[in-house]
Order: structure tokens, then C-alpha cells, then sequence
């Protein structure tokens, strides 16, 4: 039976940094990482209010003028662990003509899962990638979560044919090594609908949150990383790229 509402954390009306244009964005309530850098950890609980895809989309219709070359992004939390209930959402978007973006880890990508997804997929117009580590181990340390699935989940998009933009949190000590920064670059570029790359630095805004929630911040006294170390980390990943796109050419 398909979820007539979705649990919806919050809502932002015009997003600028949720994918290309202004986006009137949606988060979702719910996520099985606990990523030691995470920014809303108050979105992790299955809490929020009750909202059908027609309530959401009346309230995108009251800003619509402003979405030129925008559109509806879900994020969250995870939106894919509500993978029914924005199935319905996104095929009403869409049919309402809007550019639908989905925000996500792929954590929850696997068999069981699939149909629900590829649901979605049909009417996805671009995906949001995080990729917190490419090690499993390093991965699974960071999230709480392997990462098998999320990189299944990342070929199975280019497979589909479904753009693609990679975001990768750039962590001070944790995610910044060169050898792995070429080995998430190597296997991004054998993602055959790779559109773009973002390396964002990691931040502490996330603290307060933490401190609010009477939660301890896992990565407590870690600086920022800084704009020039983000950049170098992205071109030392565009070599990797490079080598990835060869290896997915090569017969």
C-alpha cells in the first residue's frame, strides 16, 4: 500500500546550494547513518509532521514564480527510507512540471528496496551522490554504515542513465589522504552519468545542534577544513576521474 503522507522534518521555501537554480526544498525525516560530521542530527529520528504529496506541492505552487531554473529537492535525513511515499511525490512534481531533485547516501540501496526506488528514479531529473569515504572501513567508522551499497547504488544511476553530482565532505585527517581522494576519483569516473563534483569542506556548524540536542559531537575540536584545501582535494580526485573513465572505456 502506497504511504498517503510522508513524515517531513522541515521545510525550506527558496534553497539556493540543493541543487541548480532556486529549490523549494524538502526534508525528510529519518536516516540510518550517523556520520560523525552530520550538520542535522535532528533529522536522524522518524519525527516530524504528517504531510500529504499535495500539501507539499500547494505550498512549492505559493513560491513557484521564484523557481526559474529551479525546482523540488528532497533531502534530509535520508528521503529513500520513505522510498513510496516520495514515489507519489515526485510523479505528482513532475507532472506538475518541475525539475526533481533527490538528495541522498544510498545507504538504504539494495535488493529489497530496488522496485521502490527505480520508482523514483522515473521521475528523477538529478541525484545528489554523497560519498562519505570510499574505504569500507574508514567509511564504516565515519557512518556507522558499509558502503557496498552506496556504490552500487552510484553505478546502478549511471546504468539508468540518471544525472549524476557527487558531493564528498572533505574532512581534515579523515578524508583527505591522497590515496583516497584517487580511489573515490577512479570510481567516480566509472559512473557512466556523471554530470559534476563537489568537494565541500567540512564545517563545525554542526556543533551547536549537538550541544542543543544534549548530544556529544563525535568530531569535537576538529578545525574547518579550508576553501584551498578542498580545491586541492578535488583535482587530485579529477586524476583519479581520469583513470576511472579509461578503465570504463576499455574493452
Amino acid at each position: 500500500m502506497v504511504m498517503e503522507k510522508g513524515i517531513i522534518h522541515s521545510i525550506e521555501s527558496l534553497g539556493a546550494a540543493d541543487g541548480p537554480g532556486l529549490r523549494f526544498v524538502v526534508f525528510f525525516a529519518g536516516c540510518p547513518m550517523r556520520c560523525a560530521y552530520c550538520h542535522n542530527p535532528d533529522t536522524w529520528e522518524m519525527k516530524g509532521t504528517e504531510m500529504s504529496a499535495d500539501e507539499i506541492l500547494a505550498q512549492c505552487a505559493s513560491v513557484r514564480q521564484f523557481l526559474k531554473g529551479g525546482g523540488i529537492t528532497c533531502t534530509g535525513g535520508e528521503p529513500l527510507l520513505q522510498s513510496k511515499f516520495l514515489s507519489v511525490l515526485f510523479e505528482k512534481a513532475k507532472k506538475d512540471g518541475l525539475h526533481t531533485c533527490l538528495d541522498t547516501s544510498g545507504a538504504v540501496w539494495g535488493e529489497n528496496t530496488k522496485c521502490d526506488i527505480d520508482r523514483i528514479l522515473d521521475n528523477t531529473d538529478l541525484v545528489m551522490l554523497d560519498i562519505k569515504h570510499i574505504d569500507p572501513i574508514m567509511h564504516k567508522k565515519l557512518t556507522g554504515q558499509d558502503n557496498s551499497q552506496i556504490l552500487n547504488f552510484a553505478l546502478h544511476l549511471g546504468e539508468r542513465g540518471i544525472p549524476v553530482r557527487i558531493r564528498h565532505v572533505l574532512v581534515p585527517g579523515i578524508t583527505d589522504d591522497t590515496a583516497s581522494l584517487l580511489a573515490l576519483g577512479e570510481f567516480i569516473g566509472q559512473i557512466r552519468s556523471l554530470r559534476e563534483i563537489e568537494v565541500l569542506p567540512y564545517h563545525t556548524l554542526g556543533v551547536m545542534k549537538y550541544s542543543q540536542l544534549g548530544l556529544d559531537y563525535p568530531l569535537k575540536g576538529l578545525e574547518a577544513a579550508t576553501k584551498a584545501r578542498a580545491a586541492r582535494a578535488k583535482r587530485i580526485i579529477f586524476e583519479g576521474v581520469k583513470q576511472g573513465i579509461k578503465k570504463r572505456q576499455s574493452p
